[in-house]
């Protein structure tokens, strides 16, 4: 969808559409990845893993909780759910937040569906759920920089509402107030703050898990959540996910147990050259906090199967929250 040529000049190409094909015409240059420090906001990227082109609105400080990361001193601790675990130091990570340029959605094969950020409505209809699509959190490591002259290099019906063009800034696209307002008023469900990772014969499994909210139905409080999973397949050998068996335990005491097959539909194919799968559900409980973890059963060529653990991750909500979720409002 979008490639790098081999040219020295590190230039940027993605295709166009002719009637006789496609031709690849130039949308950037490279820059240097950071190794130090964040993005700005404005900065235009390309996704090492998916290969959509995007760009930063602003940065979350996320804690990263890497099973895979032995400390010296490991010490066995039972959780809420009544299981023996590792206890696992969470380390500050950058993941930041980006519009997707809807030209490069429909050729992400590699996720459920476009990205998008999910949200509860704010008025008597408990259980409708809204969706902003073609945002995104991306993880600091997955950005790759480029830099354009094009005024508007990114095509998302929030790209002009929430940056405009300064040519003298770099990178030259700068929040307009609509953004700072945005992020502020509706700081509570976009929050980003706990990432869990874990992997299981090279196949690593990342949670994030999202509070949206709490609300009334039939004289009970239901709380919910959103969680984005990613399965990378760190080895050349080509899996297929078949199953997913998830624990659900509540505060309020009941364990519920979910089967089924695939994950939203799908029973995705990870390989060398698709090595990633993203997708994003929900889940609620009448009570305030939780804990979700389990397995998914892959599947390798020669039809034997293995399980890959789901990093266990608490489901909070956020005791402070002031106000309703806001949607799009300013």
């Amino acid at each position: 969808v979008v490639c790098a040529s081999a040219h020295p000049q590190n230039y940027l190409f993605a295709p166009r559409n002719r009637p006789e094909g496609k031709v690849l015409e130039t949308v950037g240059v490279f820059e240097a990845p950071k190794q130090h420090g964040k993005y700005e906001t404005g900065q235009l990227f390309l996704h090492s893993v998916f290969g959509y082109r995007g760009i930063v609105l602003f940065p979350w400080q996320a804690r990263l909780y890497d099973r895979d990361v032995v400390s010296p001193v490991t010490e066995i601790s039972e959780n809420a759910a009544g299981h023996g675990s590792k206890e696992v130091k969470g380390k500050t990570h950058t993941y930041y937040q980006v519009l997707i340029d809807a030209r490069d959605c429909p050729h992400i094969s590699q996720r459920s569906q476009t990205e998008a950020v999910t949200f509860l409505a704010n008025h008597d209809d408990s259980r409708a759920l809204y969706a902003i699509p073609g945002l995104d959190y991306v993880s600091h490591e997955d950005i790759l920089p480029y830099s354009s002259t094009d005024q508007v290099p990114i095509q998302h019906e929030l790209f002009e509402r929430f940056l405009m063009y300064d040519q003298t800034k770099v990178p030259p696209f700068v929040a307009r107030d609509t953004l700072c307002a945005w992020q502020e008023k509706n700081h509570p469900w976009l929050e980003l703050s706990d990432v869990h990772r874990e992997t299981t014969e090279n196949i690593r499994v990342t949670v994030i898990p999202f509070y949206m909210g709490m609300r009334e139905a039939q004289n009970s409080h239901v709380y919910w959540w959103r969680y984005c999973i990613r399965l990378e397949n760190l080895d050349s050998e080509v899996v297929q996910l078949r199953e997913r068996h998830w624990r659900i335990f509540s505060l309020s005491g009941t364990l519920e147990t979910v089967r089924g097959r695939g994950v939203v539909g799908r029973e995705p194919v990870l390989s060398k050259e698709q090595p990633a799968f993203q997708y994003s559900s929900h889940v609620s409980l009448q009570a305030s906090s939780g804990h979700m973890w389990g397995t998914f059963r892959f599947e390798r060529p020669d039809g034997s199967h293995f399980d890959v653990r789901i990093p266990p991750f608490s489901l909070e909500s956020n005791k402070d929250e002031k106000t309703p979720p806001s949607g799009l409002h300013w």
